[in-house]
């Protein structure tokens, strides 16, 4: 059975679009998954410890992977892209994050769905409206369109232009 699923990407390090899109393309490859939608990309301020701005989106996965088969094909991906687990929040090449996994909810000690932060950061909420703003928080009971029109995080969020690449 196919699953709805919901990845937040983002990079702050080297050249991050390029990270971005490699990401995406190893995304592709994944077994029993196809990529059905991505946002535009957001150039967005970093949060904690990080300097350099991110580059944000989000992609929307249907996959008969279990979440946490999908999270270890993630983070396989991190890795093969250079991703260095430092401390929370420092920069990295890549990060991605399972937002959503179609109603579920998971509470592991390495897997928290949905994210637990997603519903405080607009870096997630607009790219993630764009796709799907009448999917319903499981635990909030809200849209994410109604998640963000009711956001109080002030970080900046600027929609980056196509490329024609």
């Amino acid at each position: 059975m196919q699953s709805q699923v919901f990845i937040g990407v983002g990079s702050n390090l080297g050249n991050r679009q390029a990270y971005y899109q490699k990401a995406l393309d190893l995304m592709a490859d994944l077994p029993q998954t196809t990529i059905v939608g991505c946002s535009s990309l957001y150039e967005t301020e970093p949060i904690g410890e990080a300097k350099n701005w991110y580059v944000n989106g989000v992609v929307e996965l249907e996959t008969a992977l279990s979440p946490q088969q999908l999270l270890g094909h993630l983070q396989k991906i991190e890795l093969a892209l250079g991703r260095k687990r430092t401390k929370k929040w420092a920069s990295r090449t890549i990060d991605l994050d399972i937002l959503l996994f179609d109603k579920q909810i998971v509470h592991e000690e390495r897997l928290q769905i949905p994210h637990p932060e997603m519903h405080r950061r607009r870096f997630v909420l607009l790219p993630l409206s764009e796709l799907a703003p009448q999917f319903v928080h499981p635990l909030l009971g809200a849209t994410v369109a109604e998640l963000l029109a009711g956001l109080a995080d002030d970080k900046q969020v600027l929609r980056l232009p196509l490329s024609n690449g």
